[in-house]
This record gives C-alpha cells, sequence and structure tokens, in this order.
C-alpha cells in the first residue's frame, strides 16, 4: 500500500523568517490524522532566511536528522559541538538525557532542509552530535545509506541513531530506475526532495510523500531529475 500525500497538504506556516511545512502534527499544525508513521514522529521542510535561525532550546529523546538541500546549517550545542552543515550533508543528534542547541543560518544565501524527528528505541541514552557527507555530484548506483541503526548497531559510513531505521539518498537521472528491498513487517517514507518519482507505478510529486506499508519491493523511477531520501522504518 503506497499512500502519497502532495506538498500542498501537508501543514504550512509563514513565520517571515522561517516558511515551514509540517508533514506531521507539530506546533501550531494539528492534524489527529496526521501523527506520525511508526516511529517517524517528525518531518519539517523548513525554508530559512540567510541570517536567521532557531536560538537556543532543550531537547530530550529523540533522533533528529537534519538533511541539507541548499545553503548551510551552523550548530552549537550544550555538549560543546561546533559545526557546519552545507548542502548533501547530514548532520544527527541525539537528544538523549537532554541537550540544548542552536541552529542558524549565517550564510548569504537561504536554506532549505529537511529536519526529521526518529523516536528512540529506548530513552535514556547518552546525547551526541555527528555529520557527513553525502556526494551528490558523483554517479550513484542506488540508495546510499547514510543514517543507520538497522539491528541496533553501528553502520560503516553511516551516522548512528538509536532506532532500527536507516536514512537514504538517492540522486537519478530522468527515466532512471532503482530497486529496493524491504523486509517483511517494514514500513517506508519516501520523499523528492527535487524532481517527481514514480514507485511501483504511483506518482510522486516534488516534496510530496509517500507512506508506504505491506510492500517489500519498490521500484522507484525518476520522471524527471530527481534527489530522494527516505526512511526503512519498522
Amino acid at each position: 500500500m503506497i499512500k502519497v500525500t502532495p506538498f500542498e497538504d501537508f501543514g504550512h506556516q509563514d513565520h517571515g523568517w522561517l516558511k515551514a511545512c509540517h508533514h506531521f502534527s507539530f506546533a501550531d499544525y494539528y492534524d489527529p490524522d496526521r501523527m506520525g508513521f511508526g516511529p517517524l514522529r517528525v518531518w519539517n521542510d523548513d525554508h530559512i532566511k540567510a541570517g536567521t535561525g532557531f536560538p537556543t532550546h532543550p531537547h530530550r529523546d529523540m533522533e533528529i536528522v537534519t538533511y541539507v538541500r541548499r545553503g548551510a546549517v551552523s550548530h552549537e550545542d550544550s555538549l560543546g559541538n561546533r559545526g557546519r552543515t552545507a548542502a548533501g550533508q547530514v548532520q544527527v543528534m541525539s537528544a538523549g538525557t537532554g541537550i540544548r542547541h542552536a541552529e542558524f543560518n549565517l550564510e548569504g544565501e537561504d536554506l532549505d532542509l529537511f529536519q526529521v524527528w526518529v523516536e528512540p528505541d529506548e530513552i535514556g541514552h547518552q546525547p551526541r552530535w555527528d555529520t557527513r557527507t553525502f556526494d551528490r555530484d558523483r554517479v550513484s548506483d542506488g540508495f546510499v545509506t547514510l543514517v543507520s541503526g538497522r539491528h541496533g548497531r553501528e553502520h560503516e559510513d553511516a551516522l548512528f541513531i538509536h532506532q532500527d531505521a536507516a536514512f537514504l539518498a538517492a540522486v537519478m537521472d530522468t527515466g532512471e530506475t532503482y530497486e529496493v528491498s524491504l523486509e517483511p513487517g517494514r514500513r517506508a517514507y519516501v520523499v523528492p526532495a527535487r524532481g517527481e518519482i514514480e514507485i511501483n507505478g504511483v506518482r510522486v510529486p516534488e516534496r510530496g510523500s509517500a507512506a508506504i506499508n505491506q510492500e517489500t519491493a519498490l521500484k522507484i523511477t525518476a520522471l524527471s531529475a530527481a534527489e530522494v531520501v527516505m526512511f526503512d522504518l519498522p
């Protein structure tokens, strides 16, 4: 089963400095039918103006994945971490027992990113932060795993999260097709960050989403040049 939601049907808020699109209920946007998808609790599609951002605020017991689509985000937190995550890169913050952080756009251009929250496998983990690069310009041979906590262990070349889930990305040329396998009983949440795709014959528009259940084989075709991200979830 593949349920498609177009970008226009998500929750939208315009704060001037921030234009936020909420895939699931978040902040002042509430839809009882959109409270999450398995352990996936938040998927925000944010446009942040240059020179603005989120001042220091707290989190706990949440795995927070940020995928930068354009520009760069500068991070600092109460653990002493400081870093700049640019377009094509991904960062992970495990809030665990508690962390305070700030995320700002210190660049001369606007910033576009996905911020995704995943509930952890249990509460009380040690908080941490890390980042890595996804080279969107190289020839991609299928989906690349950027973040993973599959089977409760760390995976080579992927940032770790405390959940049996994986975050993957691919860049596709028009007409290109990739096949992705899902283990029985698992689900996937797929978002074309750029371009339009088709999954098992079902069209998914740019920046819309496909919530996928009870499918073990996904045939993903780019109907135009596309950048696609997905979460493989329990």
